[in-house]
This record gives structure tokens, C-alpha cells and sequence, in this order.
């Protein structure tokens, strides 16, 4: 089984996710960067992501303000979302395909919330049962990244008893460090999102690549 996560990886939208979030704490009076969104916030669960871009500044910030936040965040979002250019990261459906007839499981996981992964896959005209084998959301699990609840929750619904049939990739350090904690074979980060290559390497992946495809070589071993 791949599991791959959505923004910055298999689908590209130009880090609107994470625009959105920076616009909507920056509405609150709170005076973070872009690069700290990106930092300390990018493949986490998207009010797990406030609190942490948060307390990566020494704010002490009450929950219900960030609360209020999460909220602002997903009517801006899903405002955002109405008019901007979704695609997919280039070679995604050529890289789903060949999975396919290698009869590799394809799944996506995101620390979207169901709506949000599902409206994605609507502007993709992504399919599950087609185009991918499942769609894990934060909204599926009881702990998000960096706990591997996402992908063992994959693993149980296809039958997969261990992680060395697995592999992760992801844009952000918190997806290689949830493969890691899933015990994956291969956690891989990928530079076409939200992390630089310097950010990758610090979480210690299996691998780094430029570009989906480059990930069809290593699943032959």
C-alpha cells in the first residue's frame, strides 16, 4: 500500500490551505508569517496547526480564540476554494495508474476534515473506487499527525498487518515522522509542497524526491 497526503503532494493548490490559515490568524491580531504557517503548521490537523504556529511564537493563546480561528479558517477556505485553480501535482494520475497495475493500494490521507478532502477530490474529478482505493481524513481518527492513526487505520481496512508493506509520502516533516511512528517502510518526503529540502532532511525520510515517479523505482525493492 502508498499512502500519499493531499496538498503539496498529489494535488497542487499553490499552498491555499495554508495562505487561508495564515490570513485567518492574521484576523485575530496575531502577527505570524507565511513561513511560520509553513513551518510549524504544514500536514497537521488544521486547528492542531493553529495552536502550533501559535506556540511556536511564545503566544499563550485561549482556546476558545483559537476556536474562533478554526472557524474563520474553513469559511474562508471554503470561500477560497469556489474560484481557485485546483490541480493535480504533475504526474499524479500517470503515478495512481501504474500503482494500479502493480496492484498497489492507493490511499490518501490528509489533516483536512472530511469536507474539505471530499470537496478536493469533487474539483479533481477524483474518484474512490477509480482513481484511488480510499480517502482517510482527520476527521477518521482520533489522534492526527504525527501519530500513525491515519495510516493504521488504512492498513486495518485493507488487511495490511505490517508496516513494511507500506509506504508513506508527503510534502512536511509531520508526514515522515507519521509513516515513521506507522513503522513504514519507507517514509518519503517529496519537495513539490509546503517543506524545502533542508526542512525534509531534518526529519530523517527514507528518501527525497523531486517528483511522484521517482517513487516506482524504490517500491521495487
Amino acid at each position: 500500500m502508498v499512502v500519499c497526503d493531499m496538498a503539496g503532494t498529489t494535488v497542487d493548490e499553490d499552498n491555499l490551505v495554508y495562505k487561508t490559515l495564515h490570513r485567518a490568524i492574521n484576523r485575530h491580531g496575531y502577527a505570524v508569517s507565511l513561513e511560520d504557517v509553513l513551518a510549524h503548521g504544514a500536514g497537521k490537523e488544521k486547528k492542531q496547526a493553529i495552536e502550533s504556529i501559535l506556540t511556536s511564537t511564545a503566544e499563550k493563546v485561549d482556546p476558545s480564540v483559537i476556536e474562533l480561528m478554526f472557524r474563520d479558517f474553513l469559511q474562508l477556505l471554503d470561500q477560497a476554494y469556489q474560484t481557485a485553480a485546483i490541480s493535480a501535482q504533475d504526474n499524479a494520475l500517470d503515478f495512481f495508474q501504474a500503482l494500479q497495475k502493480k496492484n498497489i493500494r492507493i490511499v490518501l490521507n490528509t489533516g483536512y476534515n472530511k469536507h474539505t478532502a471530499e470537496t478536493l477530490l469533487q474539483q479533481l474529478d477524483w474518484k474512490v473506487g477509480r482513481d484511488i482505493d480510499a480517502l482517510i481524513t482527520a476527521d477518521d481518527v482520533a489522534r492526527n499527525r504525527p501519530h500513525p492513526d491515519m495510516i493504521l487505520f488504512a492498513m486495518d481496512q485493507f488487511g495490511i498487518e505490517s508496516g513494511q508493506a507500506v509506504a508513506k509520502i508527503g510534502d512536511s516533516a509531520v508526514d515522515i515522522a507519521e509513516g515513521q511512528n506507522a513503522g513504514c517502510r519507507f517514509s518519503i518526503g517529496i519537495t513539490t509542497g509546503a517543506h524545502t529540502v533542508a526542512q525534509l532532511s531534518r526529519a530523517n525520510p527514507s528518501h527525497i524526491v523531486d517528483n511522484l515517479l521517482e517513487v516506482l523505482p524504490l517500491l521495487e525493492q
